[in-house]
């Protein structure tokens, strides 16, 4: 069972460097960057901190995220035969339309059924619209919606009816994916689209629900190559000081 597990892993991470094309076809007009596929990228998908489930959580975040439809389906899969759920799939779309934008989660709409029609992935697989929520935190939500209605209720106030009612009522509590991935989803997305400001609250918010902190360091390095150094240096002071302040 183990060699079976330890095959199929290996499968996986071979199927996603090659995930930026066809190695002629990218030869044919890059030939270093082929190479850089096949070895840097491979490596990165093979590091230890992150397993191949939640890379492929991460990179759907960053692909969705920044609207990047031509890879979609190849990471789509990937992340199913890896391991993450069509439920879960389905949430992390649904979840970007809040943290991404509508028209972004569209996008990823149109690429997944798709994928999901391949797989003969039916509406038994898919969450229910309305569920029994995971239980709510009151204190801490009571405390969050009070500072934030402190600081923006004249400035927003819709803005800030919908971050509480659905967002943090609703969104948050839906269980078919699980509060840490949830996180994992947000943080990635995030750094994708440069939103450093937004990260602190959310990063942290990661880490209680469960991503370590060498987790997490794992997240920058490998939105690195999928998201472009920039991006990834613009967040590390960020997640550098949110480190330094939670206690080890």
């Amino acid at each position: 069972m183990k060699l079976l597990t330890m095959l199929a892993s290996l499968s996986l991470i071979a199927s996603a460097s090659q995930a930026i094309g066809k190695s002629d076809e990218v030869r044919m007009v890059a030939p270093v960057l082929e190479k850089y596929t096949q070895h840097t990228l491979g490596e990165v998908w093979k590091r230890p901190g992150l397993t191949v489930r939640d890379r492929s959580i991460v990179t759907l975040a960053a692909l969705i995220a920044r609207n990047q439809t031509v890879e979609m389906s190849h990471y789509f899969n990937l992340a199913l035969d890896s391991g993450v759920k069509p439920a879960e799939v389905s949430e992390t779309i649904t979840h970007l339309a809040f943290y991404s934008g509508w028209a972004n989660a569209m996008s990823a709409v149109a690429v997944a059924k798709d994928v999901f029609a391949a797989r003969k992935i039916g509406a038994d697989q898919l969450p229910a619209a309305s569920p029994t929520l995971l239980a709510l935190d009151e204190a801490a939500e009571a405390q969050r919606a009070t500072r934030v209605s402190e600081q923006f209720g004249t400035v927003a106030p819709g803005v800030v009816h919908y971050t509480t009612d659905i967002l943090f009522r609703d969104l948050w509590l839906r269980p078919d994916l699980a509060p840490r991935d949830r996180s994992l989803v947000t943080v990635s997305a995030l750094i994708a689209s440069g939103q450093v400001a937004q990260i602190p609250y959310h990063l942290n918010r990661a880490m209680d629900n469960g991503l370590t902190r060498e987790q997490a360091g794992e997240v920058l390095t490998h939105l690195a190559f999928y998201v472009g150094w920039p991006n990834v240096f613009s967040a590390l002071p960020v997640a550098k000081e949110v480190f330094e302040k939670r206690p080890r």
